[in-house]
């Protein structure tokens, strides 16, 4: 069983922010639409964490942008950290994955209804996970509302807190539970 360190290194993700650490880290962010995926390596424990806001960039953007990977972006997200996980050494199937966000923000609007992004966000995360070979273990996706969400890199486990907007904050519309290395519940 892995210890809690005395004094984790605490980071907190920004949209458009990604991290990856060692044992000794934890990392937190909180999500309305977007959605992050954890990346963890059991034996070596490091992992990180990426806070994304939109599946991909419009055309028109990606060839006047520089050729740097822009972390706002899904398919950019997941590649920066894949650059991380590739300094390590170990390979993409030795990570557990787990996916969390993608809320729909604005239930009342018709225009949300259909193909909202925390919709399309969702989608592609799933996507990506796929088409790179990364094992997803958990997910916590969709619904409405946003979540906060906390991983340990030193045991794997992610906490998330769902608070659905259509309901009073109090404890009663409040969800909280921890997402370790099986499937979510």
């Amino acid at each position: 069983m892995n210890v809690t360190p005395l004094q984790p290194l605490e980071i907190f993700l920004q949209p458009g922010d990604h991290y990856f650490g060692d044992r000794d880290t934890r990392i937190r962010t909180v999500l309305g639409s977007c959605v992050s995926i954890t990346f963890w390596h059991p034996q070596l424990l490091v992992g990180g964490m990426c806070h994304y806001m939109l599946p991909r960039r419009e055309e028109e953007r990606r060839n006047l942008a520089a050729s740097l990977p822009d972390g706002r972006y899904a398919d950019e997200a997941v590649l920066l950290l894949m650059n991380e996980i590739d300094t390590v050494g170990a390979s993409h199937k030795e990570y557990q994955v787990k996916l969390f966000g993608g809320g729909n923000m604005f239930p009342e609007s018709r225009k949300q209804q259909e193909g909202h992004v925390g919709q399309r966000n969702v989608e592609i995360a799933r996507t990506l996970v796929r088409k790179h070979g990364f094992a997803c273990v958990a997910e916590h996706l969709g619904g409405i509302g946003h979540r906060n969400v906390i991983f340990d890199i030193w045991n794997g486990d992610v906490w998330v807190r769902h608070s659905d907007i259509r309901r009073n904050e109090s404890v009663a519309g409040r969800q909280e539970r921890r997402l370790g290395c099986a499937a979510s519940k």
